[in-house]
């Protein structure tokens, strides 16, 4: 498990690529389009939830986003591989729409070269209200005077 330990110790790591790395086939359009396996340490005191978005900066019409999770509870340190596209995560949380408009992960599609995926981890100070159909953009948007800490792992997917 491999991942960048930022200050703090808040650190975002998965089990199918280490920081850098190539993402596998498995995770990509490409291949059989499940979620990787992630986990995190850390997380400053007073976290109430977490939040997720992983995104292609590299893609041709600008940042394309790949996955948006919310209202993840501060206990809950791990998304297991292959969730699923349904709102609601069993563990807790929220599940919003890509940029694809739709619900849950797609994994990385690059029509050419090398493109690199960002799964942004969030510390929240509280839960949000917000509903599947929240976009990176909105989410982003509620995030703000709540964040408390951020944690990145890029991995590159080449075509």
């Amino acid at each position: 498990m491999a991942g960048q330990a930022p200050e703090g110790g808040f650190m975002l790591a998965s089990v199918a690529f280490a920081a850098g790395e190539s993402i596998p086939t498995r995770h990509s359009l490409y291949g059989e389009n499940v979620s990787p396996g992630l986990s995190w340490e850390g997380g400053p005191e007073g976290t109430r939830s977490f939040a997720l978005i992983c995104r292609d900066p590299d893609a041709p019409g600008g940042t394309f986003m790949h996955w948006v999770l919310f209202n993840v509870p501060e206990n809950v340190k791990r998304l297991p591989e292959g969730i699923g596209r349904e709102p609601s995560l069993s563990l807790g949380g929220m599940q919003g729409t890509n940029s694809f408009h739709r619900i849950g992960y797609d994994g990385p599609r690059p029509p050419h070269g090398t493109h690199r995926y960002y799964f942004d981890l969030y510390a929240l100070d509280r839960m949000l209200e917000l509903d599947q159909t929240v976009t990176a953009v909105q989410l982003q948007q509620a995030m703000r005077g709540h964040l408390l800490a951020q944690t990145s792992l890029m991995g590159k997917y080449r075509k």
